[in-house]
């Protein structure tokens, strides 16, 4: 039997109470909230008459419909549609190519931003005068879709194309923390000098790549965000769609940028069971209260330890905690019967640093490691004031 299944008939009756309970409070927090998307008389004039393309996948909806369905709707000449990492319905695995396509209903082109190609080429923007982007994000330095932002800035930056980013509240806007990327270490999982969780949004962090010149040879994006109404820093959202098909939860959405260090390890985050970046194991994790054996299933097609049985913990029934933590790494690294094949050649890259690491080897505690970032994440956050665009 499942461990998560033993124990005191009571809390099987109190657990499922407390569970919807949060779910209730997180879901009355987006009362009021208006997505940028919705704000449509700040934007549908701006594509009147215009060809526009459109950046978007499953999370991209306005009142119940997608995006595409809300302004060809309205006339608006959409001629094409690119798609990020996971493509257009959100179901594809983490680092899995993404093909081309057609869109179902409107036979609109669909081109990927996600395998050999991730900026749009000139032939694929001819005659395009206008990209609209609309992707819920969560905030998070190795999620790829502030790298497919990045490209398509550069792009319309080279084709004199404006862009309008329709913002999103960010989950984890609520707090900054981790090592600054050393750029040294630039990927498409960690493209710009920021923390690990850096407190923006996507709009807001448009605005930083333009401000501070991050964009190919420092070119400026023609660059118009639609902000959210009535949401701040301080409030908490809940992801209706899950933005990926790992993040399923509000839980898991708090525990990936604390987790998602596991990736660089041989340590599993839980992909192939039903709660992803809610649980850790590894088949020879020596406390063994709790078991789970991933196993293929839709966004994990071969999950690490894939059939094995792992030892571990479960998080998936905690409060959603939005804070950065190195404590679960340290203990598994330490639990671990072979440390010298704990992490893998992608552990510095998530980290964005060649030390933590070595940090971790040298038994180094959380607050001595949270103590060396301190100087460059104080630069970092001034410099993000210049561009927020919502109360802090």
């Amino acid at each position: 039997m499942d461990s998560r299944l033993r124990g005191n008939d009571n809390m099987r009756l109190v657990k499922p109470f407390l569970v919807l309970t949060i779910a209730f409070i997180l879901i009355s927090c987006n009362e009021g909230i208006s997505v940028g998307a919705e704000q449509t008389a700040l934007y549908e004039k701006l594509l009147k008459d215009k060809k526009v393309a459109l950046v978007v996948n499953q999370t991209s909806v306005v009142k119940g419909q997608h995006l595409i369905t809300a302004l060809t709707a309205k006339k608006i000449a959409v001629a094409k549609i690119f798609t990020p990492e996971h493509g257009f319905e959100g179901q594809l695995d983490a680092g899995e190519s993404v093909g081309n396509s057609q869109h179902k209903k409107t036979d609109i082109p669909i081109v990927s931003l996600y395998g050999k190609k991730k900026k749009p080429l000139p032939e694929d923007l001819k005659g395009i005068e206008v990209i609209v982007f609309d992707i819920q994000d969560v905030g998070i330095r190795f999620y790829t879709y502030i790298s497919t932002l990045h490209f398509i800035m550069e792009a319309c930056a080279e084709n004199n194309i404006k862009l309008i980013v329709l913002d999103r509240p960010n989950p984890n806007g609520r707090y900054i923390d981790g090592p600054i990327l050393d750029m040294s270490l630039k990927s498409f999982v960690g493209m710009h000098p920021i923390p690990i969780v850096y407190g923006m949004t996507i709009g807001e962090l448009a605005t930083m790549i333009n401000g501070e010149e991050w964009l190919a040879k420092k070119s400026i994006c023609d660059l118009t965000v639609i902000p959210v109404k009535n949401w701040n820093h301080r409030m908490s959202y809940h992801l209706e769609i899950p933005p990926s098909p790992n993040l399923k939860t509000d839980v898991s959405i708090a525990l990936y940028p604390s987790l998602c260090l596991f990736e660089g390890t041989n340590v599993s985050v839980g992909r192939g069971t039903d709660h992803p970046f809610e649980l850790i194991g590894h088949p020879q994790h020596p406390i063994q209260n709790f078991k789970f054996i991933p196993q293929p299933n839709r966004g994990a097609k071969n999950p690490k330890h894939n059939g094995k049985v792992c030892f571990g913990n479960d998080l998936s029934k905690t409060t959603p905690q939005y804070l950065f933590t190195l404590s679960y790494l340290i203990d598994f690294y330490q639990k671990s019967p072979l440390p010298q094949n704990f992490f893998n050649d992608y552990f510095n890259k998530l980290a964005g640093n060649r030390i933590l690491k070595q940090q971790i080897i040298d038994g180094m505690s959380e607050k001595e490691i949270k103590k060396t970032w301190t100087t460059q994440l104080e630069k970092f956050k001034k410099t993000r004031k210049k561009y927020l665009l919502y109360e802090d």
